[in-house]
């Protein structure tokens, strides 16, 4: 029988070949390199492996069964167990070596052999990094089993390994704080993998995260940046007297925003469809019927809908709800607390994540600057918009987008309409933090409205804040009667045929037992996070990236 040919497969098995076929096959070719190496091998125990992992796994074979290399951690009562920081806080001062006896482990980043009897490592966990040196006639045990046992410790240590170290304090001739170890370090978690300089390979990066943090400081800094956010915005809150809530994930409907929806069902609950939310919005404001004057979340939400540079279909937001607010009180808010969050971040930057660039261009001081929606189209566009309570309202928009050449969006709702006339004429304005006002009422169904004197139009008791382009808060009074929001809602069935708009009539009984006037507020923190970052991506700013990155993580490769 003859063998099946793959003649494009043979130029590329001469070594001197220069490569001028199509780039087709060479992606192929290449396919077909990676499916092999990474099928080497698989054992029960030690799962599927590449050449390099089954070079690691002989080597430590070589010395003990892979089985004794992740030993239970003990702390006996005659050392002073510390983390590194601690060490480094601790003895940061000394100038000679010190008989304490102390212990401490890390990730071994650096190895540096000096001769065939001394060696350094340079240890790092929580950013903290320690030197540590290894010289066999240092060791308590001067015995042979001390110089074989340090033998093969030093043939198989590697850049990534988790290691402890017995030692004492000191410093070296160099002047470097160190551990000077009475004991051969003992390995507690080998690394199996090579850890490269830098990851540039966008496939690497989205199914290993962890990585992706091993070889760059900015995923770290980047935590702890979101961290600082969060922590300021929860103090802010409590320090002004709120109440931190939580209202549930999942919910018969999803209301408070318009957007579809993820969907389960409750086994438990006779195979009813549930709904994870949105937002937080509906629930609060039930809250706030329920007695609550002054309270916020900070919320995972949810929407089924695309991933682009600055959408993901979970992210997190924070809102809060306040009995008696005003627009001009929670414009003021507003202003405060992003400008003060500004000038918190900026006086921490250096220390906690150098890495990270802050925003470029764009000034802070406050007032903010305020744009109202329906005067700055009508004087951007030299065009006076249609009387947007008219039901012929979205045809006369049209017209405008015609004579104005704007491209159309999908679906040309009247909402979606106005959204694209203020991405073209109003957002680009917004470079410093910016309040965009008196949006028409079309476009906030959950606030209260009033006629714009200035224009004669019905407008919104809204503001939304941008800055550099984009929206980071939304805030308005909120619409506390039953009969006008029911009003809203319709409305809003009726702008979305295709069933996004909806009637939540649980929320309209909850009205009816009277909700005080109150102000709310709506942030997205990671929107946030990548302004003060200095990213144009939220995929940037997520630890594990995007949805998208999220399911490659557990596809097979």
């Amino acid at each position: 029988m003859s063998r099946p040919t793959l003649q494009f497969l043979r130029p590329y098995l001469h070594r001197g070949f220069q490569p001028t076929v199509k780039p087709e096959q060479a992606r192929i070719y290449r396919s077909i390199q990676r499916r092999f190496a990474q099928t080497l091998a698989c054992e029960a125990y030690t799962g599927p492996h590449d050449v390099e992992k089954q070079k690691r796994l002989d080597q430590l074979r070589a010395v003990k069964a892979l089985s004794d290399y992740h030993p239970r951690i003990t702390y006996p009562a005659d050392v002073d167990n510390l983390s590194l920081r601690e060490f480094v806080s601790k003895y940061g001062d000394i100038q000679e070596t010190k008989p304490d006896l102390v212990s401490v482990f890390g990730r071994v980043r650096a190895v540096r052999l000096l001769g065939s009897k001394l060696m350094f490592l340079d240890l790092e966990r929580e950013t903290q990094r320690l030197q540590v040196m290894v010289e066999v006639k240092k060791l308590t045990s001067q015995d042979s089993d001390s110089g074989e046992i340090f033998k093969s410790f030093k043939k198989i240590v590697r850049t990534g390994d988790w290691v402890s170290i017995r030692g004492n304090p000191t410093r070296t001739s160099t002047g470097q704080i160190s551990v000077l170890a009475l004991e051969v370090p003992q390995i507690l978690a080998p690394c199996l993998h090579h850890i490269p300089e830098k990851v540039e390979n966008a496939e690497t990066l989205a199914r290993r995260p962890h990585v992706h943090q091993l070889t760059n400081d900015e995923p770290g800094d980047i935590l702890r940046l979101r961290a600082l956010i969060y922590d300021y915005i929860r103090n802010t809150f409590t320090q002004s007297g709120f109440l931190e809530v939580e209202t549930p994930v999942f919910d018969v409907g999803a209301g408070g925003a318009i957007a579809r929806p993820f969907e389960t069902v409750a086994n438990e609950l006779s195979n009813m469809p549930v709904r994870l939310r949105i937002a937080p919005e509906l629930n609060l404001k039930r809250l706030i019927v329920g007695g609550q004057d002054k309270i916020f979340e900070i919320a995972r939400v949810f929407r089924n809908e695309g991933v682009d540079n600055t959408h993901n279909p979970e992210f997190t937001i924070c809102e809060f709800y306040e009995v008696g607010a005003t627009l001009p009180s929670l414009v003021a808010r507003t202003e405060k607390l992003v400008h003060d969050l500004h000038t918190a971040i900026e006086s921490l930057r250096s220390t906690y994540f150098p890495s990270l660039s802050g925003p470029e261009g764009v000034d802070f001081s406050h007032p903010f600057a305020q744009l109202p929606f329906i005067a700055t189209i009508e004087k951007s566009s030299g065009r006076k918009l249609p009387d947007l309570s008219l039901d012929n309202a979205a045809t006369e928009l049209l017209g405008m987008f015609k004579d104005l050449d704007i491209a159309v969006p999908l679906n040309p709702t009247l909402p979606r309409l106005l959204d694209t006339l203020a991405e073209h004429y109003i957002e680009p304005l917004c470079q410093n933090p910016t309040f965009i006002t008196h949006h028409p009422e079309a476009l906030s169904p959950l606030s209260k409205s009033f006629v714009d004197e200035t224009t004669g139009q019905r407008v919104a008791s809204r503001v939304e804040l941008f800055i550099n382009g984009r929206e980071y808060v939304n805030a308005y009074e909120e619409e506390n009667s039953p009969f006008e929001q029911r009003r809203k809602f319709m409305q809003q069935v009726e702008f979305h045929p295709e069933g996004q708009g909806s009637v939540d009539e649980s929320y309209l009984e909850a009205l009816e037992w009277g909700m005080p006037p109150t102000g709310g507020w709506g942030c997205g923190l990671d929107r946030l996070v990548m302004l003060f970052a200095n990213k144009k991506r939220i995929a940037d700013v997520l630890p594990f990236g995007t949805l998208r990155n999220v399911v490659s993580i557990a596809k097979t490769k």
